[in-house]
């Protein structure tokens, strides 16, 4: 089996995990990770965020984002413009995302353009990921391609239940050093303290 097929493998099992997931975990599950977030001293010094705009299927980051926004920092979501290709767009209110190609809630096309050098912490989502900030993404390429331009402090937000040890990786997957669970903050895969 390739690591390609591999890959589509797990995310088939991931997704009927998360199928089978109760809305009470997700939603306390959700809760307790943007809480644990918020408490990271490299987000509370971060001028410029980058975050992921949560699906019904991925953590919800909207009190991440609106924390974001009422603390005064800038707030750039992405914005796919292309099959791979995302960019940085700066959002002033959370009125200002409506619905992409995906359904997936997006900046405007008119919302300015940030690079990738401007943003200080950035949040990412993934299917599923282990400890050490190995990630499997949805297979578009949208995030290792950020990754393999952006140097500065990262965070990839999963459920402990669809966290898995093992991921099947491939030369241009970029690992994470941060990940968020539920239970907590792993750096390289060690856990760590909030705060």
């Amino acid at each position: 089996m390739t690591k390609a097929e591999e890959k589509q493998r797990l995310r088939r099992v991931i997704r009927e995990l998360e199928r089978q997931l109760s809305p009470r975990y997700k939603a306390e599950s959700s809760s307790a990770i943007a809480a644990h977030l918020l408490a990271m001293p490299e987000y509370q010094a971060a001028g410029t965020v980058f975050c992921f705009v949560g699906t019904e299927r991925e953590i919800d980051t909207r009190p991440i984002l609106e924390d974001t926004l009422a603390a005064g920092k800038r707030l750039c979501v992405p914005l796919c413009t292309e099959p791979g290709i995302m960019e940085l767009r700066a959002v002033t209110s959370l009125d200002q995302l409506v619905p992409g190609a995906y359904g997936i809630l997006e900046p405007p096309a008119n919302a300015p353009q940030m690079d990738v050098d401007e943003v200080d912490f950035a949040v990412l989502p993934c299917v599923t990921c282990n400890h050490l900030g190995q990630r499997l993404g949805r297979g578009g390429g949208y995030y290792d391609r950020f990754l393999a331009h952006y140097r500065g402090g990262t965070v990839l937000l999963c459920r402990e239940k669809l966290s898995r040890e093992e991921i099947p990786l491939e030369p241009r997957d970029m690992p994470v050093p941060w990940v968020l669970t539920e239970r907590g903050l792993y750096e390289d895969g060690i856990p760590a303290r909030l705060g």
